[in-house]
């Protein structure tokens, strides 16, 4: 193993992005986080966009911090982000629009627009993704019927880490992991589904080429080089698609299942092959790209989305409640007293998540949290509850039983949610890293440089430099009867 060697991973999420470097020393990885910046979407027109002007700015800032680290020399350059967003390009690179956020309204009703022209089974038949409206080919077909003409006009349409590797080397790409994320891609035909596309009267001219996790892309563009004042560099496409570099950091075994815990959680477990059929279709799991050829068959569930949103809710200049304190004054509240399907469609954009959640509360016959402590434990445990719910779905799917569950991303860091789910599944839970989505893009630089031979060897160095938490399920039994309750309000069916 060659050593000292120092790599910049950018890990940018929907609260915040991050700019963390990484040392690969001797047998060890460390990391330090330099930049910190938060991302907060722009409303204009009664639009819902990414501020991308600022992320990149914020971007530029982390290069120059970077070029006064050990001397500036770095081995790579890798970026991560959120999956289904887009960018559209037109001639010379130029963007044509500020992204839209996928909690735009915009999809809205667009489902069923899409569905009565080509059925769900065929979407999925042909994509292998979860049918969500927040997905790009959703999101295209509502600009398709409001904004046709900068469909024609755009020559390329990246994701948007594809945007960002663009910016700093000039390729325009599609890396295969984002990709697939989209619903716009056939993992069968390993290429973009043209068939389904036309099918929507889609334009399928902007397509870029799609590129493989750890792939090269070229050195940092000499004008971004020379603001930053840092020396060449070769930038690196790692899996682009968070989630997929969280998963690339993962040491699991074939009796694994994994949660990518944050804004969203995802549950799942890798393939060799996507797992495309009527059960997984009514089961609605998805099937996105992985490294080293795998793919991840897995659920989307709306995470701490929900916490989050109570955060807005309550925030005052007077109080604004951590996560830590939320946990913290929930444990007194009773438990089990309101249960929501954190999935339910009233929690995707609501004007205010607490109302949103009261309202499904009452709707279902239950009393409404009374106070954020309550609130916070309503959350909690049904997010856990859901994840036993999710991976019911996954065994039955798979046939197989999964007799651990390892936790990443930042809600490993939430010691609360992390007992509730090995109490709500009764499996003993791994939590960490929390930095697993930089970890695991940091680990495919390194494997892109050579200087680790195998994604197991760079696995293994992640859990020797970043060892898991243990919680075990103390009083499982306790959780029985709130499942059987908590399923009616999924609609008592593991298809949801």
């Amino acid at each position: 193993m060659s050593t000292n060697r120092t790599y910049l991973a950018f890990d940018l999420g929907a609260e915040s992005g991050r700019a963390l470097m990484g040392r690969l020393q001797s047998d060890a990885l460390s990391v330090e986080e330099i930049h910190r910046f938060p991302n907060e979407p722009v409303t204009y027109n009664g639009e819902l966009h990414w501020d991308v002007a600022r992320l990149w700015l914020e971007v530029q800032r982390a290069l120059a911090l970077a070029s006064s680290i050990d001397g500036g020399k770095l081995e790579g350059i890798g970026v991560d982000m959120w999956g289904v967003d887009y960018a559209l390009l037109g001639e010379r690179g130029t963007l044509l629009d500020n992204p839209f956020h996928y909690r735009d309204a915009r999809t809205d009703g667009m489902m069923e627009r899409v569905f009565a022209r080509v059925s769900p089974g065929e979407v999925y038949e042909r994509t292998g993704i979860q049918l969500m409206q927040i997905n790009t080919l959703y999101q295209l077909y509502a600009a398709s019927l409001k904004t046709p003409k900068l469909l024609e006009l755009a020559e390329k349409l990246v994701t948007m880490p594809d945007l960002f590797n663009f910016w700093l080397t000039g390729v325009q790409a599609c890396e295969f992991t984002n990709a697939t994320t989209t619903q716009l891609y056939d993992p069968r035909k390993k290429d973009w589904s043209r068939e389904l596309l036309g099918k929507l009267g889609l334009p399928t001219h902007f397509l870029a080429a799609v590129i493989q996790p750890g792939t090269v892309l070229g050195g940092l563009a000499p004008n971004v080089a020379r603001e930053a004042k840092i020396g060449p560099v070769p930038v690196i496409a790692p899996a682009c698609h968070d989630t997929g570099s969280a998963v690339a950091a993962l040491a699991s075994t074939g009796e694994s299942a994994f949660i990518s815990s944050g804004t969203w959680s995802l549950l799942g477990t890798e393939t060799r092959e996507p797992v495309i059929n009527a059960e997984a279709q009514r089961l609605n799991f998805t099937n996105e790209g992985g490294v080293g050829g795998a793919f991840r068959l897995l659920k989307n569930i709306m995470g701490l989305w929900l916490l989050q949103g109570c955060r807005r809710d309550w925030k005052s200049p007077a109080r604004d409640l951590g996560y830590a304190e939320l946990a913290e004054l929930a444990r007194s509240s009773p438990p089990f007293r309101s249960l929501v399907d954190p999935d339910h469609p009233s929690f995707l954009h609501p004007a205010s998540m607490t109302e949103a959640i009261a309202r499904f509360c009452e709707a279902s016959r239950q009393p409404a949290p009374r106070d954020p402590p309550e609130c916070a434990r309503a959350v909690l445990e049904s997010l856990a509850l859901k994840y036993r719910f999710a991976l019911e779905s996954l065994e039955n799917l798979t046939g197989r039983t999964y007799r651990e569950i390892r936790v990443v991303g930042g809600g490993a860091r939430n010691e609360m949610l992390n007992q509730f789910t090995a109490e709500a599944t009764g499996r003993p839970v791994f939590a960490g890293p929390v930095e697993a989505t930089a970890l695991g893009n940091l680990g495919m630089q390194i494997l892109a440089t050579g200087a680790l031979r195998s994604l197991d060897e760079v696995r293994q160095l992640i859990a020797r430099s970043f060892p898991a938490r243990l919680y075990e399920p103390r009083e499982p039994e306790k959780w029985k009867e709130p499942y059987s309750r908590f399923k009616e309000y999924c609609g008592g069916s593991t298809a949801r």
